[in-house]
Formats: structure tokens, C-alpha cells, sequence
């Protein structure tokens, strides 16, 4: 036999399952509970009419395939694996449940937010010859457009009305722009805290950071708990304008006497958080998945 028939029924051969059947039917039963969660997870998001057991269902198909699938030489956890396909057959589902097209609902939307644009110019619900003349359409086809849609709705007692499957259930996870923000965010605070009169920043670090009461911390500052609860709340004022004024400009409360001691005193609390940040120092203070580590939450872990 030549090579290239050889390699030709190399490629012709079916694969060979990474894992044996006893070991596949051992990963499917000790991820059954992924399914359930991920399960549960999807319900909170969607009309209540949609069925857990079908939801189910296409999970468990998916972890079964998932099983006969996975090669554990690549590198890739199994528990990983399983969930991205658990989760996609659970979309699918859900895209077969959505009994309207996706013109349809597009074409629904779209009338929804001419609607709402029309009453507000014109102070009043428009009419069905308004309504079809602003989208370039007929009042026939607009009244088909809304029986296709009442058509869809009456399949269930709580239709997906004009959203679709791919609206109903969003990604919850940030994404890298969010997450950059989010972790940007999370340094601007810890320097903010870091940049407060010592007696602020050891009330808020007592009190928010380390959960401790406030009879314990006025106990350690030798002051009474109603006066802890005042530090808190003006170091907590501060806090607020402080992150405003770098992340927020015009939520930024106005300085009507810039000369006061008062507002001299928060400029210069401003002044201090500026020069104790840069971009490397905030994210620092957090991983990529904008994760604090808990040396930084609580400084006296070690």
C-alpha cells in the first residue's frame, strides 16, 4: 500500500473514543448536577412557561456527547467542556421554542419603538395609517405583522411576546472593555480608601473591610460608637466625591467657597488619590477576572 493510501485511510477510519465506555459513563453520572445547575441557572432568565424537562433533556444529550467527545490529552478540564456544550444545547432549545421567525420579531421591535416615538411627538397613541406611513409600510402588512406575532404569543399562556430566545437570555459575564473598567474602578477605590485621614481610613477599613463592629473599633479609637458612626459617614462623603471627581467629572459636587477650610481640605484629599494611582498601580490590585486577592481585601491576611 502506498503512503497516500495509507494516509487516505488513516483519515477514513473512524476515531477511536479518547476515553472507554466505563470511564465516560463515570464522568457522565458525576456531572449530572452540572446539568441541573445550569438548568436552574437558564430558568431565572426566561419566560416562566418554558419547561425545566426540556431544558433538561438537551442538557443531558449534550453531556453524553460531551463524555464521547472529550480528550483529556488536550488539556482542556472536562467540567469546562461540558459546560460551554451543556449550555449551547440549552440556547438551541430555546431557539426552537421561540415559535416566531426572527423577521417577525424584528419587525415587531421595530414597530414597538416607532410607536413609542410617534406618542411622544404627538402626545397621543398614533394611528394605524401614522403608524404604517412611518415605517414605509401598508396598514395590510402592519396588521399581518401583528397577527403573526399574536399567533406566536397564543402558543402559551406567557409567549416570548417580542423578544426572542437570543434577547431573553444575555451573557451576564463582563466583557473585556467592562471587566477593564470594572477592575479600573475597583483600584480607583482602594487607593481612595489608602488616600484618607488615617482615623477615616482605619474606620472604613475596620468597618467595611474586616466586618468588625463599631463598638469594637470606638473601643480601640477611645471614642463613642456615635461618633464612629460619624467618621463613617464622612469618610463615605468623601469617598463618593473623591472617585467621582477621577471617574465621574460632572457628578462632581460644585465647591461654592473654594477658599473654606472644608473645601481646601478636599482638594487636597482629591490631589492625594491623584497622586497615589496610575493605570499599572489600579490594576494591580486585581486579577484578569477583576478578582481582589485577599492580602489586599483584609491587610492583615498573611
Amino acid at each position: 500500500m502506498t503512503s497516500a493510501a495509507m494516509t487516505t485511510a488513516a483519515d477514513s477510519a473512524p476515531a477511536v473514543p479518547a476515553l472507554s465506555a466505563a470511564e465516560q459513563e463515570e464522568l457522565i453520572r458525576t456531572h449530572m448536577p452540572l446539568v441541573g445547575h445550569l438548568v436552574r441557572d437558564m430558568l431565572t432568565r426566561i419566560p416562566n412557561h418554558i419547561h425545566r424537562d426540556d431544558l433538561t433533556s438537551a442538557g443531558l444529550h449534550a453531556l453524553v456527547t460531551a463524555a464521547r467527545g472529550w480528550d483529556p490529552t488536550r488539556g482542556i478540564p472536562f467540567h469546562r467542556f461540558a459546560t460551554t456544550r451543556i449550555r449551547g444545547a440549552i440556547l438551541d432549545e430555546l431557539r426552537s421554542l421561540d415559535w416566531a421567525t426572527r423577521s417577525v420579531r424584528t419587525k415587531a421591535r421595530m414597530t414597538d419603538t416607532t410607536r413609542q416615538s410617534l406618542t411622544t411627538t404627538l402626545g397621543r397613541t398614533p394611528t394605524n395609517e401614522e403608524l404604517a406611513q412611518a415605517l414605509g409600510t401598508t396598514t395590510t402588512d402592519l396588521h399581518q405583522t401583528d397577527n403573526d406575532v399574536q399567533r406566536a404569543t397564543v402558543l402559551s399562556l406567557q409567549g416570548f411576546t417580542t423578544s426572542s430566545a437570543d434577547d431573553l437570555v444575555t451573557e451576564r459575564n463582563p466583557g473585556p472593555e467592562d471587566m477593564l473598567l470594572r477592575r479600573e474602578q475597583i483600584g480607583y477605590l482602594h487607593h481612595a480608601i489608602e488616600s484618607l485621614p488615617e482615623r477615616l481610613q482605619t474606620v472604613v477599613t475596620e468597618y467595611f473591610l474586616r466586618e468588625r463592629p463599631m463598638a469594637d473599633i470606638a473601643a480601640d479609637l477611645g471614642v463613642t460608637e456615635s461618633r464612629i458612626s460619624q467618621l463613617r459617614a464622612e469618610a463615605l462623603s468623601l469617598l463618593k466625591d473623591g472617585l467621582n471627581t477621577h471617574l465621574d467629572p460632572h457628578l462632581a459636587p460644585e465647591v461654592e467657597n473654594p477658599e473654606s477650610i472644608v473645601a481646601r481640605r478636599r482638594a487636597s484629599y482629591f490631589a492625594t488619590i491623584a497622586g497615589n494611582t496610575s493605570l499599572h498601580s489600579r490594576l494591580a490590585l486585581t486579577n484578569a477576572h477583576g478578582l481582589t486577592p485577599l492580602a489586599i481585601q483584609d491587610p492583615t491576611a498573611a
